[in-house]
């Protein structure tokens, strides 16, 4: 399961894709009405055009790159399990209920789909929105077979050594400083997510106190997988940094990608890698927003090298990372199960 994107680059597809997108609750948290006059009334008519824009910069032959990219992975797993692959996007097509009807026509003694987002961590806006989704279609359409989910794996050492293994050719070049963008969500969404009610943005030391608001924690997760990423290839302190990209409004996680790449040269930062662990498959905001724009700012603002390292998209040891997921699970393994 993937985010998803526009049928085509047309004004039309583009404008029903945001509206699907920003009407999620679980996106914009508000209200419905509310929700729906800030969406279909302001936000959607003034960002249509540009997202149109910006899509066609990136838009390929064969389509939405995210889309192209997501299929590639599919074929690239079929080789390594025995299962039946489909793909779904939690927005636009190819929906979810068409998965289940593919799934359910390969196989009509179907018993169990294990669903696997493409979100390495846990947030309302990616992860929680794509699990309730799929559960509420399951529930709706009363399919038969049992639904099972994968956890987040913003930690899980395979995961770590697929990511470290496909960033450590990028660390040969000259380099000042890899900044490491994560997708921004709003500091209410990390309170919201919150189980204990008392921790979240709490304190500025909060995601390195131990607390079980860890597990839902999106903040905490991205750090983790900094600090796992940059053990494991040995990236000194003062070489590296989070930022977050993709706001939309006030109060989001701080401090952002733009004014980080526009402050950076200034401060003797020259020569830029950049890599975004939020997405395993290149799309709209690493393309467009980072591998573009981002590189626009940064040069105009001083810098004189910068490189976007891509996402991991069909890296062969990420596609044996979930094949190993899938057969563990096969196997009888329990380790990588939500709510295991």
């Amino acid at each position: 399961m993937n985010l998803g994107s526009p049928d085509s680059t047309g004004l039309k597809d583009v404008h029903t894709y945001l509206d699907q997108f920003l009407m999620d609750g679980r996106v914009i948290d508000y209200p419905f009405f509310f929700r729906k006059i800030l969406v279909e009334g302001i936000i959607v008519p003034s960002r249509a055009s540009k997202s149109a824009e910006a899509y066609k910069s990136i838009w390929t032959k064969e389509g939405s790159p995210l889309i192209v990219l997501t299929r590639q992975l599919k074929e690239a797993l079929t080789e390594h399990i025995e299962e039946p692959v489909d793909i779904a996007m939690r927005y636009g097509k190819p929906a979810i209920e068409s998965a289940f009807e593919h799934l359910s026509e390969k196989n009509p003694q179907l018993e169990e789909v294990l669903a696997i987002p493409l979100y390495p961590h846990y947030a309302m806006a990616s992860y929680e929105t794509a699990v309730e989704h799929a559960k509420t279609i399951h529930r709706r359409l009363n399919y038969p077979f049992k639904l099972t989910f994968l956890k987040p794996y913003y930690d899980e050492g395979h995961y770590i050594d697929a990511l470290s293994d496909h960033i450590a050719p990028f660390l040969s070049q000259d380099y000042d400083h890899i900044l490491f963008s994560y997708h921004g969500v709003p500091g209410r969404h990390i309170r919201k997510s919150d189980p204990t009610g008392n921790h979240c943005l709490k304190a500025n030391d909060c995601c390195e106190k131990s607390s079980a608001a860890h597990a839902t924690c999106y903040r905490h997760q991205v750090m983790v997988t900094t600090r796992l990423v940059t053990e494991k290839l040995n990236i000194p302190a003062k070489k590296f940094s989070v930022s977050f990209q993709s706001r939309l409004g006030k109060g989001w996680l701080e401090p952002f990608t733009d004014k980080r790449l526009e402050e950076m040269p200034q401060e003797g930062i020259k020569k830029l890698l950049i890599v975004c662990p939020a997405f395993v498959s290149d799309c709209l905001e690493t393309l467009e927003e980072i591998a573009i724009r981002g590189k626009e700012t940064f040069l105009q603002a001083g810098g004189t090298a910068y490189t976007m390292i891509p996402c991991l998209n069909t890296n062969p040891l990420w596609v044996k990372t979930i094949a190993g997921w899938v057969n563990e699970y096969s196997a009888g393994g329990q380790r990588m199960i939500l709510g295991s």
